[in-house]
């Protein structure tokens, strides 16, 4: 039994991937660009145990005004991978042992664990490690139904948007880069409109260099209005799963390229091979008007949860009482870590 946290250079972080279900947010060169966003270490804590393995990507932080860390997924879905059996209870609960032992070995107080709703529902090990808490469901198209099915499929607000859209001679371009600083000016108004914390504003160096970085397996789909830039989608193509990444339009009044990019999106996947689109839900796993127009492109749905887990009690304690007097420490429930 092994156990210990990598760094992204490790061989045990790609060779592990090479023998685990994953999607783009567990690959290395993801979780660096991310941490940087993030002002972290990347990180990946690895367990093998009889030839299983476990993987979960995190970004550790420093707390400030402390000598301790704390940790959390990198943006997305990033949650634990793993080729050992969910019903092989003895490898999930000393994988789940040797977690929490990692962590407070390293100074690392807390891990904030975003689970992925594709690969893989939660094991009873991981709910005596931690608190796992149920936000709400994400929404995913089913790319292997026939096009004339993944239309029926699509509420008829949606579907009339979309052929507006196309009537208004909306088009939807794929993979040109050189329109990306375009969309990325849409992007922001649109962050700024919604008022959006800074992290949100991903910039065009910073979206330049994870399409550097991982290649064919990010795309960038922009709807053109004549020749104008009104919107635009980022998405990963990885192992049969198309995950969108960021995506914005301009508002306007009678203007639908949100819904034609959608539309045409996954007819292009569907195309390539792919076999499931996820869109995934509302903000913060919530039934709210962003799930609701998701959930209008496909009946699919899938439990979303994050792992809250502390690895030291007495210094989570700590900090709470210092940072955050009014909170329960014990309620792993609420905003996690409490001292945040």
């Amino acid at each position: 039994m092994t156990a210990c946290l990598l760094e992204p250079s490790a061989r045990e972080w790609k060779e592990t991937l090479q023998h685990v279900g994953h999607d783009m947010y567990h690959v290395p060169e993801y979780v660096v660009l991310d941490a940087r966003l993030y002002g972290g270490a990347p990180a990946a804590f690895w367990f093998e145990r009889d030839g299983r393995r476990l993987l979960i990507p995190l970004i550790v932080r420093s707390i400030p005004g402390s000598e301790l860390r704390d940790a959390i997924s990198p943006y997305g879905y990033p949650g634990p991978v793993s080729d050992a059996d969910p019903a092989d209870a003895a490898f999930w609960e000393h994988a789940c042992a040797a977690f929490v032992a990692t962590m407070r070995a390293g100074g690392i107080v807390s891990a904030f664990v975003r689970m992925h709703p594709l690969l893989g529902r939660p094991v009873p090990a991981m709910r005596q490690a931690g608190a796992m808490v149920h936000h709400g469901e994400t929404v995913s198209m089913d790319l292997t139904v026939s096009l004339e099915e993944m239309w029926s499929q699509t509420r008829s607000d949606h579907r009339n948007h979309i052929n507006r859209a196309k009537r208004a001679g909306t088009r939807v371009v794929f993979d040109d880069w050189d329109r990306l600083g375009e969309w990325v000016e849409v992007y922001h108004d649109n962050m700024r409109r919604v008022g959006a914390t800074d992290y949100y504003f991903f910039t065009r160096e910073h979206l330049a260099a994870l399409h550097d970085a991982v290649g064919d397996r990010m795309h960038l789909a922009v709807a053109l209005e004549d020749d104008e830039v009104v919107g635009g989608n980022t998405f990963f193509e990885y192992d049969g799963i198309a995950t969108g990444y960021v995506s914005s339009t301009r508002r306007a009044p009678k203007r639908y390229a949100d819904e034609m990019l959608y539309d045409e999106v996954r007819r292009w996947c569907k195309s390539r091979g792919d076999e499931v689109f996820h869109l995934g839900g509302g903000k913060g796993g919530a039934n709210d008007s962003l799930f609701s127009y998701k959930a209008g492109f496909s009946p699919r749905r899938h439990p979303f949860h994050t792992w809250r887990v502390v690895a030291d009690p007495a210094a989570y304690r700590a900090l709470v009482r210092e940072h955050r007097p009014d909170a329960d420490p014990d309620d792993l429930t609420a905003m996690f870590p409490a001292y945040r």
